[in-house]
């Protein structure tokens, strides 16, 4: 039932076609799952994130708009943002307090919560660079490292030149190194 074209799925999902739900999950359940892994740091979690996400993106379903992007990089938008909530606490209903042994030692997420901080100082840091960015090159940026996306399509997706992709990343990661070094999160060699 359906057509195989991201369109296709899209169209499906918008219907209430559940076998469209199964499709874009078979073509992006691991790209997203590895994007959500990246930003939350532990599989467990990163799979909640990727449930929530597909969850939203079928209830939202009649929001997809082909024009503004592709079905890809609204499914990697949603989960990414989804994760970036999750780490911002906004699942607090989710959590339940439970008395801990004494004789517990901490060990995986959430051992270290120096480390936990300090990632996390990090993380807003690297968002704050990027927000700092003029949109063209948030942009390249954002498709090539949060998306996996060549330079090439890149171009080919926003229809520009290949040497202006390039030059928009090449800028916008000189203007991330200065910002971030700027603010003491690289050395200065």
């Amino acid at each position: 039932m359906g057509g195989d074209t991201d369109l296709d799925i899209a169209e499906g999902l918008a219907a209430g076609d559940v076998d469209a739900l199964a499709r874009l999950y078979d073509r992006y359940g691991a790209l997203a799952f590895s994007v959500a892994l990246r930003i939350v740091g532990d599989p467990g979690r990163a799979e909640d994130v990727v449930q929530d996400a597909f969850l939203k993106l079928w209830h939202g379903a009649s929001r997809f708009d082909a024009h503004r992007g592709s079905l890809r990089t609204w499914v990697i938008t949603s989960v990414r943002n989804r994760s970036i909530d999750y780490l911002r606490g906004r699942n607090a209903h989710e959590r339940q307090e439970r008395e801990i042994p004494l004789e517990t030692e901490a060990e995986g997420f959430g051992a270290d919560p120096w480390l936990e901080v300090a990632q996390s100082i990090q993380r807003d840091v690297i968002q704050e660079a990027l927000a700092s960015l003029p949109p063209e090159q948030r942009q390249a940026v954002e498709l090539a490292y949060f998306g996996g996306y060549s330079h090439r399509e890149i171009a080919e997706m926003i229809r520009v030149p290949l040497s202006t992709v390039k030059g928009r990343m090449r800028l916008a990661l000189e203007k991330l190194h200065s910002y971030l070094q700027g603010r003491g999160f690289l050395d200065d060699g």
